[in-house]
């Protein structure tokens, strides 16, 4: 059974899986960190009650946290979509280019001069 998942961890799929999971948990820390050193700074001043992260409603009910939360998330959003979005138009570049002209297999060639050979041969005469 060890070693079946041993196999199972390696696979390629499952490694790309490990490295996309890291890598986004940071671009989520880096996202945080643009949400709140960078814009909740310029949209504090405008909000009534001042810092907007500490917002209540009612006793206990953070409300401000889960919107802050929230806007995390749609900027993470946002940002993959349009990673995914350049990554789609790059991958119909690639499809869009002309093929180079087909290469024709070997036994059709020499069948094309076996065909001009005869077809010279017999140009002289009448078959």
């Amino acid at each position: 059974m060890l070693k079946e998942f041993k196999e199972f961890a390696m696979k390629g799929n499952v490694m790309d899986l490990a490295v996309g999971v890291i890598i986004g948990a940071a671009f989520g820390k880096i996202v945080s960190s643009l949400v709140n050193d960078i814009v909740m700074p310029l949209i504090n001043p405008v909000m009534p009650a001042g810092d907007w992260r500490t917002m209540e409603i009612g006793p206990g009910v953070k409300i401000g946290n889960f919107l802050a939360t929230t806007l995390d998330f749609v900027i993470i959003a946002f940002v993959i979509f349009l990673f995914v979005k350049g990554i789609n138009r790059m991958k119909r570049k690639e499809e869009a280019k002309p093929a180079g002209p087909a290469q024709v297999p070997p036994d059709v060639e020499l069948l094309s001069e076996i065909r001009d050979i005869l077809k010279k041969s017999s140009s002289g005469r009448v078959v």
